[in-house]
């Protein structure tokens, strides 16, 4: 008998002593967590997902997984734009509350104006004075609003979800105001990758010149830096320079576009000019089939413009429209960032130098 009331004694111990720890525990976190005026993340590397909402029905779900983040769960998050949002998370400071005499009419400026922003992170279960964590799960930490700069524009008001305060929120040495970083617009959030492939993926690049059709090509790859160089007029295959068709080809690893229109031009405008003739049409294709594709449109300019040579003309020389992505999105590119792999199929031939004169090539007797 003594013995089953010493082995009843110990257990009721023991379970005492994990009621207190997770009692503990438990407040320990909502004392850290659940302070009104705390909107800074410490550990930006246990962030999971970031949702942003705002009153114009906008929403950006940001999710990391183990090759980058996504875009409410579609598109490829831009990678800079993310780590410049965790970053502001992390540097965000308390500058001071609200004025009493303004608290009133800035909580209801942000009751119908603000971006909510909600951050989940990989958090223990049971945190023993940060020595001892234990049983990780994905937990919402934080919820608050982020509204408009204040009148100096030094800072930003934030209201904290649950919270009866809201405060001015800044970062240490940046005079200006964060509302802009906590956009809920997705196409500000979309990487700008228009070709984003490693040269020795590419299984084959072919490009049609609509105003050219001699300076169409295909170039295939048919082993370790060995191509096949076929104009598509008449399905010739040429020889080529070997350097300038493996500069090409590796340049297909960064080309981005300027802006993104799909959503914030109106669809007549975009169906007028992706009606006219195209210029370029570019398929990149890898070595698993999968291809990426860009179709090139001049952009026109009100006024004129005048190039170096003093010729005026109604031609931006400077940038293109472009659909991308099977043309799902209608974009902006700069002639600049597309020009190294927007070549015709006489610059590879073998022993045929080229000069460029504005917008056509000219081969060199």
């Amino acid at each position: 008998m003594k013995r089953n009331n010493r082995i009843t004694i110990i257990i009721t111990a023991i379970l005492v002593v994990i009621a207190g720890v997770l009692i503990w525990n438990n407040r320990y976190l909502s004392t850290i967590q659940g302070e009104s005026s705390d909107f800074q993340v410490w550990d930006t590397a246990s962030v999971t997902k970031i949702y942003l909402a705002d009153r114009r029905e906008r929403e950006s779900l940001l999710e990391r997984h183990e090759d980058g983040w996504t875009l409410n769960g579609t598109y490829k998050a831009h990678s800079k734009q993310v780590n410049y949002l965790l970053t502001t998370l992390y540097k965000i400071r308390i500058k001071m509350p609200v004025s009493v005499a303004s608290h009133d009419n800035i909580v209801k400026q942000l009751a119908s104006q603000s971006t909510k922003v909600e951050v989940y992170q990989m958090v223990p279960r049971i945190n023993l004075f940060d020595k001892v964590k234990l049983f990780y799960h994905e937990k919402r930490t934080k919820v608050f609003y982020v509204g408009d700069a204040t009148m100096d524009s030094s800072g930003t008001f934030m209201l904290k979800e649950g919270a009866d305060k809201a405060y001015i929120v800044y970062i240490p040495s940046f005079r200006g105001f964060i509302t802009t970083r906590f956009t809920a617009n997705p196409d500000d959030w979309r990487d700008h990758a228009v070709f984003n492939e490693n040269m020795a993926d590419i299984q084959s690049v072919e490009i049609d010149f609509n105003d050219d059709p001699q300076g169409s090509f295909r170039i295939d790859n048919i082993g370790k830096h060995q191509y096949k160089l076929t104009r598509l007029a008449d399905g010739t295959e040429l020889p080529y320079d070997t350097l300038k068709v493996i500069n090409f080809m590796s340049s297909f690893n960064d080309l981005r576009f300027e802006a993104l229109f799909t959503n914030t031009l109106p669809q007549e405008r975009i169906d007028s000019i992706t009606g006219s003739p195209f210029v370029h049409y570019v398929v990149v294709t890898d070595k698993d089939g999968n291809k990426q594709d860009m179709k090139t449109f001049r952009k026109l300019v009100l006024n004129g413009v005048t190039d170096m040579g003093g010729d005026y003309g109604d031609i931006d020389r400077d940038r293109m429209y472009a659909l991308i992505d099977g043309g799902n999105d209608f974009v902006l590119i700069q002639n600049y960032v597309f020009d190294k792999v927007l070549h015709d199929v006489r610059y590879f031939e073998a022993g045929h130098p080229i000069q460029y004169e504005m917008d056509y090539i000219e081969v060199l007797e």
